[in-house]
């Protein structure tokens, strides 16, 4: 007998340097913070800053079996061969983000899913702050998906900085907050809240 559960998964790529494995290791924080279930599992490319790095996150109401993920829900693609490599293994009417700065939207191919461009480089730097691109995109995931509160994130930041980089702190919310703000005024909602989605054995709607 099959029961329903919440269960959400997401791959989230880019190049090293890029923040990848940060956001995904912050939303994995906030999730446990709001006492969900949570694999986080990072992996490098050959070179820290420049090559591959790409992270996936599950977050599941159940104990979760296996952090591998084939067919996320979610995909944020941070730069092109990001997206080449895992834009076609989103679910059907699962949710591909692309970082529209450096993708080409021509090179998104798929009908079935639902598109989220956000620009995130140019946000980052019409704020004058280059590297809070990856927190302007996660800002926007949250906003979009629901998957977690923003106050979960924000008292996740602790956790992910090293003390002596507490500092940033403030400037990593207000970017996480700008990218926000730039669904709310820019993307028209079409996701229902988090809570709403029961996937069934991990294999259900996005």
């Amino acid at each position: 007998m099959t029961t329903n559960r919440f269960y959400y998964d997401i791959i989230i790529a880019g190049f090293g340097g890029q923040g990848v494995l940060a956001i995904g290791n912050l939303l994995a924080y906030a999730a446990m913070n709001e006492g969900r279930h949570v694999t986080y599992l990072p992996t490098y490319g050959v070179e820290m800053r420049g090559g591959t790095a790409n992270c996936t996150v599950v977050i599941s109401s159940n104990e979760i079996g296996s952090p591998i993920v084939q067919r996320p829900h979610a995909s944020i693609s941070m730069n092109l061969p990001s997206l080449l490599k895992y834009g076609s293994r989103v679910l059907p009417n699962g949710l591909l983000m692309v970082n529209s700065s450096l993708i080409d939207l021509k090179e998104v191919t798929r009908n079935d899913i639902e598109l989220l461009a956000i620009p995130v480089n140019d946000i980052a730097n019409e704020n004058g702050n280059p590297r809070m691109a990856n927190m302007i995109a996660l800002g926007a995931f949250i906003e979009k998906t629901k998957l977690v509160e923003m106050s979960s994130v924000f008292n996740s930041l602790e956790k992910v900085f090293d003390e002596r980089h507490h500092g940033l702190i403030p400037g990593n919310i207000k970017a996480i907050e700008i990218g926000a703000e730039y669904v709310k005024n820019n993307i028209t909602p079409t996701l229902p809240p988090s809570h709403q989605r029961l996937c069934h054995n991990g294999e259900g709607e996005g």
